[in-house]
């Protein structure tokens, strides 16, 4: 487990990423991490945006989907 206090920042509520939080993410200064609630009420932090890796994937479905006819238009 690691910890992280909360401080204030002008209007905002910081978060300091050790280094080690930013090794565990695969995540450097600059980068944007997403967070998204779990189904048991916690936070998951990601590199990758959930909703983009949806809508990939999705698209993968299609063209497989219509391999042949892709190919025809290509």
């Amino acid at each position: 487990m690691i910890e992280a206090k909360i401080r204030k920042v002008g209007n905002s509520a910081v978060m300091t990423l050790n280094a080690e939080m930013l090794a565990l993410l695969d995540a450097k200064e600059g980068d944007t991490l997403y967070a998204v609630r779990t189904d048991d009420g916690g936070l998951k932090l990601m590199t990758e945006n959930p909703e983009l890796q949806a809508a990939l994937a999705a698209a993968e479905v299609v063209m497989d989907e219509n391999r042949d006819l892709l190919q025809a238009l290509a």
